[in-house]
């Protein structure tokens, strides 16, 4: 199964600063800046050349994911699993890990996808940065009779 981490691009401030809430309803109207418009623009062309026709897309209900994902152009499902602050498990649990069909695109927020490449990837600090903009692609795979989770790639806006 293939997995694929999109973090929705660069958003406006919050208007409230900072101290914004994560996830409150100010903080899901937040839109892309014109910065972050680009940026889903150009990580949507590469991974819109990359994808299978078949490949299903979630995003987050929040402003600035569904302009992420629709930069893509492919239909899309917005799953409340993937609010900001939803735990990792939840993710997962929507993507079908491990055992899906096809590879799955999961448009969201951090830290919550650096939690599911940490989990995956079993690194220690239960956290994993992500770039605004940013595409891990991760694969499942069996090897020695052992399940394995391999990085196929890890792409920012910068690189493409």
């Amino acid at each position: 199964m293939d997995l694929i981490l999109w973090r929705h691009a660069e958003a406006v401030d919050h208007p409230d600063g900072e101290d914004g809430v994560p996830g409150d309803a100010q903080d899901l109207e937040r839109r892309l800046s014109a910065r972050g418009e680009k940026q889903a623009a150009r990580m949507a062309a590469w991974l819109d050349r990359q994808l299978p026709e078949g490949a299903r897309v979630f995003a987050s209900p929040s402003q600035r994911t569904q302009q992420t994902a629709a930069a893509l152009g492919r239909k899309l499902r917005l799953r409340d699993e993937l609010l900001p602050e939803a735990p990792a498990s939840a993710v997962l649990a929507l993507a079908g890990w491990p055992d899906g069909r096809g590879p799955v695109v999961i448009v969201g927020h951090q830290p919550t996808l650096g939690q599911v490449v940490a989990q995956l990837l079993e690194l220690p600090e239960g956290e994993c940065p992500m770039r605004k903009g940013a595409i891990w692609w991760l694969r499942q795979r069996e090897r020695g009779g052992r399940l394995q989770t391999v990085i196929v790639t890890v792409q920012t806006p910068e690189l493409v």
